[in-house]
């Protein structure tokens, strides 16, 4: 089990539309999720800033990797792309964050 942390920029003004969208997740990507070996995934968001802070947990035989071909993962990335800062692909932007504390 590994976790990775990472930032994401929402744009102004969609705080509620990005909670709705995850909110009403769509079941097939939720699933996708799981079966890529993703799970306890949280994200936070900062308001003054618009900062999403995520952290996910992975399984030892995750395949995260091979989420970005994923028809599914690129529907959402597309649907959640108006939102969020995006690479070329709409892939949302991540700023990794480096761990440096953890009290287990």
């Amino acid at each position: 089990m590994s976790i990775h942390a990472f930032r994401m920029q929402l744009k102004p003004g969609v705080i509620d539309e990005y909670r709705a969208r995850h909110d009403a997740i769509w079941p097939e990507l939720s699933a996708l999720l799981t079966e890529s070996g993703i799970y306890d995934y949280s994200i936070f968001l900062d308001e003054a800033t618009l900062s999403l802070f995520a952290v996910l947990r992975l399984t030892e035989d995750n395949a995260r990797d091979t989420l970005p071909d994923h028809p599914v993962m690129k529907r959402w990335w597309d649907h959640m792309a108006p939102l969020m800062e995006v690479e070329a692909d709409n892939r949302p932007r991540e700023w990794p964050l480096p761990l440096i504390f953890h009290h287990a």
